[in-house]
């Protein structure tokens, strides 16, 4: 199966750990060059860079890709991508991926997993992606989002905590899962259909993100459902810290020289 789909990528330059993230050099160009690199090579049909930095707009035009300035109010990307779709006038149910400004290490297969992911299925306006959890240590990890799918594939509920609890096992001290249980690691890439985004924006945050701190809650909470596609591994980390821009530079360097 193939399906059309737009990739948008949120970009903003204000960071607290690392600020103007989008315009660093990895590797010799710019991180958002790398990013928008990926989209092209998932074969999107469109890419268009949010942004409401105008360094970070001209940058991605001289790149050769197109960018849209949006509002500088915007509490999340969703909302950023939300106010592309309606500047671009897309029909309701075009598919966006949503791809993230410091993902330079994204998979193009997974950017077009998630797209064909939403487009298999009927139920949801909005697709994401999980990968198993192999490590027992990851489990009890909070930066290591959880969900719980049902029968069917669609998302019962994310956590920061060890969902599903092995009560037999977890109970006693130094407690490690059996085995029984798949565990699921939530990869944050998401498809979304443009008549999803339009809802979306009209919702209020909801507790259950407020206190785990995960904006898809929001989605659940409004009894929506999230279709969520099973991968084989989690991609590499983005980029938050100094110390991640080095370990992504070496990546990047090292897969440039091996094409040349």
């Amino acid at each position: 199966m193939s399906c059309r789909f737009k990739v948008v990528i949120p970009a903003r330059f204000d960071s607290s750990r690392l600020p103007g993230k989008p315009l660093l050099n990895i590797a010799g160009k710019p991180m958002i060059a790398h990013v928008c690199e990926s989209a092209r090579a998932a074969e999107a049909d469109e890419i268009i860079v949010a942004t409401d930095h105008q360094g970070i707009f001209n940058t991605v035009r001289e790149l050769g890709f197109n960018a849209v300035m949006t509002r500088s109010d915007h509490q999340s990307g969703t909302e950023r991508i939300t106010e592309v779709a309606q500047l671009c006038n897309w029909q309701s149910d075009d598919i966006i991926v949503n791809l993230q400004g410091d993902e330079p290490l994204i998979p193009p297969a997974y950017i077009k997993a998630v797209a064909l992911a939403l487009a298999e299925q009927q139920q949801a306006g909005i697709a994401t992606l999980a990968a198993p959890i192999n490590e027992p240590e990851e489990i009890f990890n909070p930066n290591a989002v959880k969900v719980v799918l049902n029968k069917d594939g669609y998302a019962l509920y994310f956590s920061r905590a060890p969902i599903p609890w092995e009560r037999g096992a977890f109970g006693t001290a130094g407690g490690k899962p059996t085995g029984v249980l798949p565990y699921l690691r939530h990869i944050g890439l998401y498809a979304y259909q443009v008549n999803f985004l339009n809802r979306y924006c009209q919702w209020q945050a909801s507790i259950l993100e407020t206190v785990e701190a995960l904006e898809q809650l929001r989605i659940l909470w409004y009894g929506e459902a999230i279709y969520v596609k099973t991968v084989s591994a989690p991609p590499a980390a983005g980029v938050d810290t100094e110390e991640d821009l080095l370990r992504v530079e070496k990546v990047l360097s090292l897969l440039a020289a091996k094409k040349s």
